[in-house]
């Protein structure tokens, strides 16, 4: 499956990049992250959630064709 991966705030600086497309052949959320994290392992190092399809999800969950997004935890009011 292709997957669109964006990255905002701190994690786009880790990545250097705002958006990439990934071919990915594994099934979780997990999975996902673990080879993140093998491409940029200063990821490791920061806080932040996935959500695909606009909705946070959790590291089982199964993944779709949809966009998957990493969030930073954000502040502000």
């Amino acid at each position: 499956m292709n997957l669109t991966i964006k990255y905002f705030g701190l994690l786009a600086e880790v990545t250097q990049r705002s958006e990439e497309t990934l071919v990915f052949t594994k099934s979780t959320v997990q999975h996902l992250l673990e080879d993140l994290y093998s491409k940029y392992p200063k990821l490791k190092e920061k806080d932040f959630q996935v959500a695909q399809n606009l909705e946070i999800v959790a590291k089982d969950t199964i993944l779709t064709d949809e966009e998957i997004a990493l969030l930073p935890p954000f502040s502000g009011g």
